[in-house]
């Protein structure tokens, strides 16, 4: 008795269809089609992970290079003299600080002054 596998490849062609829709065209409708555009979708979702993380860490620095100006100093002198003064602070918290709470971020910047002086 031969096995029929209309279920199995139903439930896994709808599996794929599922994850393409939104998609345009027979991208989203058609399995050969569907199949690739995912594949493609994943492989992009998995690079660009990575990618996000480095994009923030430029907008980060440009925010606190800015901020940084403000109180005469650039980015480069301001991240020493915290490395200097031993303030442990990541990059994240300091943009933060820079956007949403200037007055911190000033005594901040006003202590690496202190310590690059």
């Amino acid at each position: 008795m031969r096995v029929k596998r209309g279920v199995v490849s139903r439930r896994r062609h709808k599996k794929m269809i599922d994850q393409a829709s939104g998609y345009r065209g027979r991208s989203k409708n058609v399995y050969k089609i569907a199949k690739t555009r995912v594949q493609k979708g994943l492989q992009y979702a998995f690079r660009d992970r990575r990618a996000k993380k480095r994009t923030f860490r430029t907008l980060w620095i440009a925010r606190m290079n800015a901020a940084v100006r403000l109180h005469g100093m650039t980015y480069g002198k301001f991240i020493f003299a915290l490395k200097k003064a031993n303030l442990e602070l990541d990059r994240r918290v300091l943009a933060e600080l820079a956007v949403h709470q200037p007055v911190m971020f000033a005594a901040v910047v006003a202590k690496a002054k202190a310590i690059a002086a």
